[in-house]
């Protein structure tokens, strides 16, 4: 069957749809999206929903870096202190300049420790949100229609979980420190500078704001390019997970100079984007900087000539010192924010891919009261059933069925007809537009998913394994299967034999994706899998088209003694394979057009009889 998704597009054509939907909040047509864009203060209080659940240790970081800053802005005050007891060269109050510096030690003392205290809560505080917003996204995934999946690339999915989630971690995680530090050490300074003088507090403040300004505008010159960036390396994510899952053909079709280039092209797009926001970001520290030292420069006048005159305030050298201190300290959250603003800002615009995932539309939840299939007797119906991917390009049409326990069907066509289209409508990986589908009698739409689904054993052409021991991947469906139940099954597959012959047998770890195991072992292993499950109906999707001639009749010989007193449906292009089926359904273009035994059909000279003879004949 030819690609049931070609609405898809490729890659490079999703991804750019996704970007475009990002653009507006959401995750393309498949998703949720088409909403406002959100703002970084919708997206900073999602964020906190997450923090709230380790508001303790919110509390502790606060409480610590309150304490720590109030430490650190008294430093000033005992430095200060102790110049003016410096009064001139041969005159220095050293019986009252000791006791100073060793409150001054102290002091600094206590502040690193409540910093390391503030640290360790703010890592801890981080780490575990992070973690929970993972867990979030990775389980949210498990709720996704299959449509979902398979309208967007799987490695822009996989970015958003995995790389996007850490940006919004280390953002989070210097947001939050600047946040507790930076309000603490404004108000503090404040408090202090004008306990010193008033009029030299006020010249700082109304000055200070230009770097406010100055980090704002260039800000926002950025945020677009930092959107822009994250996007492009999901797209990057999607198209590197594309080409390594399919190495052998693009070497098999000399494809690698092509690869290489669409690559190319890619990473020069986010090389642009990224060289774009790391320089308009990178303007704000030292544009902050500067005006924070012109404020320095303004202070140091104003001081000197309040010492010389005594105008606006009368101060001491040390006074000015002082003062000088809390200047900078005045300015050093702004430096700090502005310093960090680039990673502040990838970790707003990886929140914001993240919560349009989390936003996306769910796999439909099971019907009220929805009934758990406990014991299925494998009696399929479909009535006049009609489906499509795209509403405007119907596919299947007026399909009608009914397989009563223990009959075999097999669907033959074309490819493209529409035959892996019905296993999927049999599972619910989608839902019908118009018809039902029954089991037992129910309506599958009534059924729970996992009774439904439970019900069915699968094998289909495309082997799948995970990395694990050879014993866990045949245990996938039935996890408490002992190790005689595992081998019995392996035995009826016809993989025993090979499987006895790899160097820890059943306890063979083996990499994802079978590793160096033939095609035809990868799939005999999956045949296993069901057989071990020994559920009520098969679904055969071209289940023996990776094996080789002489193992097919072994593995077919196994499959008739499975399949026996067992709903069953197979989808063969070899139609040798079919032949002993109770009905054979012939498809094109989404429609059965011919039904009967093999030699009914033949008999019968129509399109059946044709493919079988292109198939067979000298």
């Amino acid at each position: 069957m030819s690609n049931p998704y070609q609405s898809v597009g490729s890659v490079s054509t999703v991804a750019s749809s996704i970007s475009d939907a990002d653009a507006a909040g959401g995750l393309g047509p498949s998703g949720a999206g088409g909403g406002p864009r959100m703002s970084v203060a919708q997206v900073t209080m999602r964020l906190m929903g997450y923090v709230r659940p380790h508001v303790g240790l919110l509390a502790f970081s606060f409480v610590a870096a309150a304490i720590s800053v109030v430490l650190q802005l008294y430093v000033p005050i005992l430095i200060g202190q102790g110049i003016d007891l410096i009064i001139e060269a041969g005159r220095v109050d050293f019986a009252a300049l000791l006791p100073l510096l060793q409150r001054l030690a102290l002091i600094v003392v206590g502040a690193a420790a409540f910093q390391w205290i503030q640290g360790y809560c703010t890592n801890r505080l981080s780490f575990e949100t992070v973690r929970d917003l993972r867990m979030e996204a990775n389980d949210k995934m498990s709720r996704m229609p299959l449509s979902f999946i398979d309208a967007h690339p799987h490695g822009d999915l996989i970015s958003r979980v995995v790389n996007d989630v850490d940006q919004v971690g280390d953002g989070l995680l210097q947001g939050l420190t600047q946040l507790f530090t930076g309000v603490v050490t404004i108000v503090g300074t404040l408090v202090f500078m004008l306990s010193i003088s008033v009029p030299v507090a006020v010249v700082v403040v109304l000055v200070t704001p230009l770097s406010v300004v100055v980090a704002m505008a260039i800000a926002r010159l950025s945020n677009h390019s930092f959107a822009a960036q994250q996007r492009i390396q999901g797209r990057l994510g999607g198209y590197i997970e594309e080409m390594v899952g399919n190495q052998k053909l693009v070497d098999a079709f000399a494809h690698g100079d092509e690869a290489q280039a669409d690559f190319d092209t890619i990473n020069g797009e986010l090389y642009t984007a990224g060289e774009r926001a790391q320089f308009l970001s990178s303007l704000s520290n030292p544009g902050t900087r500067f005006v924070n030292n012109v404020i320095y420069a303004v202070v140091a006048v104003i001081g000197c000539v309040c010492v010389i005159t005594g105008v606006p305030a009368s101060l001491t050298v040390g006074e000015v010192q002082t003062f000088l201190s809390y200047s900078n300290q005045y300015t050093k959250p702004f430096n700090e924010i502005t310093s960090v603003i680039t990673q502040i800002q990838t970790a707003w615009a990886s929140a914001r891919r993240i919560f349009a995932l989390l936003d996306a539309e769910e796999e439909r939840a099971d019907a009220a009261g929805a009934i758990v299939l406990a014991d299925p007797a494998g009696d399929v119906e479909l009535e006049h059933v009609d489906f499509s991917y795209v509403p405007e390009r119907p596919l299947l049409r007026d399909i009608c069925i009914h397989a009563r326990p223990g009959m075999r069907f097999a669907l033959v066509g074309p490819t493209g007809c529409g035959k892996t289209t019905l296993i999927n409508l049999l599972l619910r990986f989608y839902d019908v537009d118009k018809g039902v589908i029954r089991l037992d009698g129910n309506d599958t739409q009534q059924l729970t998913r996992s009774s439904l689904r439970r019900s069915f054993g699968m094998v289909l052409q495309d082997s799948w394994l995970f990395e694990g021991t050879v014993h866990d991947n045949i245990a996938y469906g039935k996890p408490d299967a002992t190790r005689e139940e595992v081998i019995a099954a392996a035995e009826r597959a016809h993989a025993h034999s090979f499987i006895r012959a790899l160097p820890q047998g059943y306890d063979t770890v083996i990499p994802e994706d079978g590793g160096t195991l033939s095609q035809g072992q990868r799939q005999l292993l999956c045949i296993a899998r069901v057989m071990l499950t020994d559920p009520a109906i098969l679904l055969l999707d071209e289940a023996t088209s990776s094996i080789d001639t002489r193992t097919e009749l072994q593995v077919q010989a196994a499959f008739d003694e499975l399949m026996a007193g067992r709903t069953s449906f197979v989808v063969a292009h070899r139609l040798s394979t079919i032949r002993s089926a109770d009905c054979i359904l012939m498809m094109r273009d989404g429609q059965i057009i011919e039904r009967g035994t093999h030699d009914e059909l033949l008999a019968a000279g129509g399109a059946y009889a044709e493919l079988y003879n292109s198939q067979f004949a000298e």
